[in-house]
């Protein structure tokens, strides 16, 4: 598995969904026993059902177990100072307008765009990656190039 930069929140999050899932598939392994002793296996929904979820639920563990042995937590690294990486928060401008915006660059498990924060291998994040404050950026997205000037970094973690 490739390297997989998160945050320690990140990090703890993925470890208590992984303690939640393995919890879901003894109940599920439960749950498989006790409707294959019902009989005809062919025509119980019931036990169909529970074995879509337990292979759905196996197939999410193993993705999470992937994710974590190749975590490299970004708080225990040196994190450049006033250049734009994972972990950090930008406030950015759009060329020609007042229109600011505020993103934090996270890896792909924590992004959530509504709360702004963002992976870092999102097309904005890409073209803000490696800058520092007061340069202007161009930044290729699926709507077209827009120019940004980089107003703010800070660490976010």
């Amino acid at each position: 598995m490739a390297d997989s930069y998160m945050t320690r929140a990140g990090y703890e999050k993925l470890v208590k969904e992984l303690e939640m899932l393995s919890q879901r598939k003894a109940d599920l392994s439960k749950e498989i026993g006790e409707t294959r002793e019902q009989g005809d296996l062919r025509e119980n929904g019931g036990y169909q059902y529970a074995r879509e979820r337990q292979s759905e639920t196996l197939r999410r563990i193993s993705e999470i177990q992937d994710r974590l042995s190749g975590a490299k937590i970004v708080d225990d690294m040196n994190l450049p100072k006033g250049e734009v990486t994972i972990g950090m928060k930008v406030l950015i401008r759009e060329s020609g307008t007042k229109d600011d915006y505020e993103y934090t660059l996270v890896g792909a498990e924590e992004s959530d765009p509504a709360t702004g924060k963002i992976s870092v291998h999102a097309p904005i994040a890409q073209g803000l990656l490696g800058h520092k404050v007061n340069e202007e950026v161009s930044i290729t997205a699926p709507g077209g190039t827009t120019k940004f000037k980089i107003l703010k970094i800070e660490l976010a973690i």
